[in-house]
């Protein structure tokens, strides 16, 4: 009858409780196993039900339906399906370190392949399993009622070995998972039974039993401070490393990696799967093929052959390392040690969980003793009737012929002869036959055996020693009949892997454009010698210029600096693979650039270990050096290049450019100087640097360029008005760093001169102030003195510029310039708002709209 009673709740109180029921659920009875014997209730639920119904190992295997639909039915109506697959988990030797189940017929594969249908296959109990339920039946374990109170299920298994650490667990739950890697049947029992001897045992002493995991596909494991984070707290995280080895056929062409053991979890088929793509895109020079191998021999071994075919001449271990590094042959395992204990879900470590093991064996072994004790001491009491009987024997056959019937005859041997209850059924219950005189024998010989087995059961009873005594006893035995050697090998701490780039890709010759509004590409020397091979031909958006070209490989790696001291490092071979007149791709689609981040220099790095140097510009007049080593990385995410010293300062200028020479800046006012590169000296990549030149107040760094110690060539400056100054870098004299330096372009009291630009071979487009590019023409100007006059040549001003490079010639190609052209001063950003907007550097003295 439906109630018409109104509760007055709030909506959100309903779904909170609602939810917080059915997260407990799903916690405590579905997903999380148990600290005790380390089983979720569906794996308890189905070993029992085959316990019971004695389909254990030591009896023909039974159809898997057959147990499935009798779990389903009495213990767990959650459907079939659920069931079965718990069912094939618990049978397969590559998921359990040690089955629980036997399973006859197809059980799925390492290739994932799924297993047959339950009506096909067969089951039963494994010889380890069943000590898992060893003494269920003498009231070891708490028994609580089924899901329609038709029957007794156990709320725990007695559990004679550490199951959970051995076999592990994974599972999802709501809020919570949990994560715990197979480990060793004898070191789990050693280090339990060395926990129970000394319950102060320290971890470390622990960890000399319980190396880290054992998984059933063998394998490395690498991360043993992972492995010990994990055993402390009950969270770690460790890499499982697939085993190799090399085979070299006499007179053949190639070599052979040989994969023998592969990653817990990992699938063999996609495993393969990953390896072909690799090859057959040709991302690992010399590689030429992969194979799966296993066959029947390698399945009796529970071994895989997985072979890599390599050319004779290559690498292997380069191969590897690329392997390891991107694809499922070394993996991260995360411990998530997250089990029910007390009734609450606990993260634990590894000498919680042995604890919580320990004193549950101690409470099994005691239930059982307790009920071993009573029913012995019932025997007993009852063999001492029937010896006592047997000597008045003829007395109580005539009481009982004297007797109306058996309940007569009871009461009066009771009252008559003083036997108890007990003893008054177990006479009655003789028969003729057995009142002989070895009859008599045996129930003394009996008598004697109960009164010993009694005195020891009541002797562990009482002392905790003895109880320790047992449990280590029968672990002992556990050890002794089912513990396996070690299948998976313990290193050190996790191996950085270190790849061969040239192991990574297929080098090829190519050219590399940037542009100033930041779009890159990465062209074939036959594309860009087919449309003339000249900058007139490029794919550029309109008014953007390509403001680098350089000539490399797919194998090289990109710098990219930032204004604000970060720099990003990526393969060549990472950038869009686009013909000469496309486009290519903007640059923040290639390395994770921010809106704030402006590119302030760029260079291609054939090899770290060149004895050049990275240096720094600030616009505060600061300048760093550091050795380009530094700079190698395998990361592709921003890293620091540099420090500023305060928040108004910014990086205006990165190049990478040998010890000799010199270096030539400017400053927005005009001011210039030149000094030695000796003057500055190597610093590490986190620093700031030193002084390059003394700023008047309100005066900024426009650039500072890398020079020849003797050179030849003429500087360009250009003003915000329009001038342009030719002046030869020699004329400026030589100084130390950190000096005021000297006039550039004659001083004007009204108007000064501000700097727009300065550059030495570069071609400069000039935004006007009739919203146009123009051309720079530096070649109508003469080279004049230094602090001299220039000549005015962009009418109406100068609102920003954009650098062009200039192609390198043959001869150039021949005699690099300082800078290998690949770290030129990145170019100034346009203001105007009918201008492009760039990736690059600010006009100096102007802000952003």
């Amino acid at each position: 009858m439906l109630s018409n009673q109104i509760i007055n709740q709030s909506f959100a109180e309903i779904m909170g409780k609602r939810f917080g029921d059915y997260a407990n659920l799903v916690i405590l009875s579905r997903a999380i196993p148990d600290a005790r014997d380390g089983l979720k209730p569906v794996q308890r639920r189905i070993l029992y039900a085959m316990y019971q119904e004695g389909n254990t190992h030591d009896k023909p295997y039974r159809k898997s339906a057959k147990t499935v639909g009798y779990v389903m039915g009495t213990y767990h109506p959650h459907g079939d399906s659920a069931i079965y697959e718990t069912m094939v988990r618990m049978a397969q030797w590559w998921k359990m370190r040690q089955v629980l189940i036997q399973g006859h017929g197809n059980f799925g594969s390492l290739d994932a392949d799924p297993p047959a249908a339950m009506r096909y296959t067969e089951s039963r109990l494994s010889a380890l399993a069943n000590e898992l339920l060893r003494d269920i039946e003498k009231d070891t374990v708490i028994f609580i009622p089924n899901y329609d109170n038709s029957a007794q299920q156990p709320a725990v298994l007695p559990s004679r070995f550490p199951n959970l650490l051995v076999n592990g667990a994974t599972g999802i739950a709501v809020g919570f998972a949990t994560d715990i890697p197979t480990h060793n049947l004898g070191e789990v029992i050693d280090a339990a039974i060395a926990q129970m001897k000394n319950p102060n045992l320290s971890l470390d002493e622990l960890m000399k039993h319980v190396k880290g995991p054992d998984f059933p596909t063998g394998g490395i494991v690498q991360g043993v401070s992972g492995i010990r984070k994990a055993f402390e707290t009950g969270r770690g995280q460790f890499i499982i490393r697939a085993k190799t080895h090399m085979e070299e056929p006499k007179g053949g062409k190639v070599k052979k990696i040989v994969i023998s053991e592969i990653p817990y979890e990992v699938v063999k088929s996609k495993l393969v799967a990953q390896i072909d793509e690799l090859v057959m895109d040709r991302k690992i020079e010399g590689a030429m093929a992969v194979r799966d191998e296993t066959g029947r021999k390698e399945a009796e071994m529970n071994k895989v052959r997985i072979v890599v075919d390599i050319r004779k001449e290559a690498d292997e271990q380069a191969i590897l390392n690329y392997l390891y590094k991107n694809t499922d042959l070394q993996i991260y395992y995360n411990y998530n040690m997250n089990v029910i204990h007390e009734g609450t879900i606990r993260q634990m470590g590894l000498k919680a969980l042995l604890g919580a093991y320990i004193d549950h064996q101690k409470e099994v072994v005691t239930n059982r003793c307790n009920y071993d004790l009573e029913r012995k001491s019932k025997r007993k009491h009852i063999v001492e009737g029937l010896i006592r009987a047997k000597s008045i024997l003829r007395e109580i056959v005539d009481t009982i012929m004297d007797s109306e019937d058996r309940s007569d005859a009871k009461k009066n041997i009771m009252e008559k002869y003083g036997f108890t209850d007990e003893q008054a059924d177990a006479i009655l219950s003789i028969q003729l036959a057995s009142l002989t005189r070895l009859d008599i024998v045996k129930l003394e010989k009996e008598l004697s055996t109960l009164a010993k087995e009694i005195e020891e059961l009541e002797a562990i009873l009482a002392s905790e020693k003895k109880l320790i005594q047992v449990i280590t006893s029968e672990l002992n035995e556990i050890k002794k009949k089912y513990a396996e050697e070690r299948l998976t090998e313990i290193q050190g701490e996790i191996e950085e892997i270190k790849i061969d780039i040239a192991m990574q890709i297929n080098a090829e010759d190519c050219i590399v454009t940037l542009t100033n509004e930041g779009y890159i590409k990465r062209t074939s020397p036959r594309s860009f010698k087919s449309v003339g091979g000249t900058l007139e031909t490029c794919g550029v958006k309109e008014g953007d210029k390509v403001r680098y070209f350089v000539e490399t490989n797919t194998s090289h790696t990109a710098l990219f600096f930032t204004q604000d001291g970060k720099y990003f490092a990526t393969l060549v071979n990472a950038f869009p693979d686009d013909k000469w007149k496309d486009i290519g791709s903007a640059l923040v689609n290639v390395i994770p650039l921010e809106k704030n981040q402006r590119i302030v220099g760029f260079t291609i790095v054939e090899n770290f270990k060149q004895p050049l140097f990275v240096y720094h510009v600030s616009k505060n007049g600061l300048i760093k050096k550091t050795a380009l080593s530094e700079y190698e990385t395998n990361r592709s995410s921003a890293l620091v290049a540099a420090k500023l010293k305060s928040e108004d300062d910014e990086f205006v200028h990165v190049f990478v450019t040998g010890e000799a020479g010199g270096i030539l800046g400017a400053t927005r006012d005009g001011m210039g100087i030149r000094f030695p590169q000796g003057e500055v000296s190597p610093t590490g990549r986190a620093s700031s640097g030193v002084k390059a030149i003394t700023l008047a107040p309100d005066d900024a760094v426009v650039t500072m360029l890398p020079i020849e110690e003797e050179d030849s060539r003429a500087f360009t400056l250009l003003t915000a008005e329009g001038v342009v100054k030719r002046t030869a870098i020699a004329a400026i004299p030589l100084q130390g760093r950190a000096g005021k330096g000297v006039q550039l372009i004659r001083k004007r009291k009204n108007h000064p001169h501000q700097l727009a630009a300065v550059f030495i071979d570069e071609t400069v487009y000039a935004w006007t102030a009739q919203n146009e590019w123009t051309l720079v023409d530096t070649s109508l100007v003469n080279v004049n003195e230094q602090g001299g006059i220039g000549r005015h040549l962009v009418e109406g001003g100068v609102k920003s510029v954009v650098f062009e490079t200039v192609l390198p010639t043959e001869e150039a190609k021949e005699e690099p310039a300082k800078g290998s052209g690949e770290g030129e001063s990145a170019s100034v950003q346009p203001k105007s708002t009918a201008a492009p907007v760039t990736l690059f550097d600010l006009e100096p003295g102007e802000e952003k709209e």
